[in-house]
């Protein structure tokens, strides 16, 4: 199963993005067989893989439970001053907060906590965790709200050398391969293969700058990326397949790894198997 997020144009080049649908990954499984499984039956020569960064860390085992943390007084009490929003569980939440300063050590916290407070009054944003560092960005977790229990008592950090796994799935699947950690905030490029350095790094995090793998619980953490040929880029707009998203439902489910899926789009028409 895939959702059709449409299209982006990027520096005159116009792409197509397909979600791809997973079940729900847990820690220890295997990072090639997801890829293996869900991703190269739908992949063409040329296509752009992009792997939110989660999926790889719990495929990783980099992950932390709720019962590793222990609050301290330091962040149960400059919690209160956090910022929240809505996109998600930021340091306001004390096992965060906590989980950086074991991190980061309580001396970095200390500093990136004042500076953030007194270069926020000027409109800078992000101080803190530029200051903090150790990937304190990229804790997700702790989520109480979330649809799936794991969320609520774990926490997920960045993905281990992700060039290298890149490389790896390249020289195994022949996938080009980019990691993000993509939300509808912010987008970082944690690693992309060897065979994609021909495109720079801004040009790769605007293909999914409006983060196509969407916040809630849609289980999309593979977005496959499809330049458009040229005869298609000169349709009007109203042609492509743009707006909200698609969902792409199997008429009949495949036997694992046959390689074959179809479905129909929201539409009615028939998506035929991508080859």
């Amino acid at each position: 199963m895939y959702y059709d997020r449409g299209t982006v144009e990027v520096r005159g080049r116009v792409f197509t993005r397909l979600a791809v649908q997973t079940h729900f990954v847990t820690p220890g499984e295997s990072y090639l067989d997801l890829l293996t499984r869900y991703v190269l039956p739908l992949c063409r020569a040329g296509d752009i893989v992009a792997s939110a960064e989660k999926v790889v860390a719990m495929c990783q085992g980099n992950i932390v439970s709720r019962d590793e943390v222990r609050v301290g007084f330091l962040a149960r009490n400059l919690s209160r001053f956090a910022t929240s929003t809505s996109h998600g569980i930021g340091m306001d939440e004390p096992l965060k907060l906590q989980l950086a300063i074991d991190l980061a050590g309580t001396p970095r916290i200390l500093l990136a906590t004042l500076l953030s407070a007194v270069t926020k009054p000027f409109g800078k944003r992000g101080v803190f965790y530029r200051v903090a560092g150790h990937g304190i960005a990229g804790i997700d977790g702790f989520y109480q709200d979330s649809a799936f229990p794991f969320y609520k008592d774990h926490a997920i950090l960045n993905p281990l050398d992700p060039v290298g796994l890149c490389n790896e799935v390249y020289a195994k699947l022949g996938l080009r391969l980019a990691i993000f950690d993509a939300n509808d905030l912010n987008v970082e490029l944690f690693g992309k293969c060897e065979s994609l350095r021909e495109l720079d790094d801004e040009f790769l995090k605007d293909l999914v700058r409006d983060n196509p793998a969407g916040q809630s619980d849609e289980l999309t953490p593979f977005i496959i990326i499809r330049e458009e040929p040229a005869i298609q880029r000169a349709m009007p707009p109203r042609q492509r397949r743009r707006g909200p998203m698609h969902m792409m439902a199997s008429e009949s489910r495949p036997a694992p790894h046959s390689g074959r899926l179809e479905g129909v789009t929201g539409a009615g028409s028939v998506v035929r198997p991508m080859r």
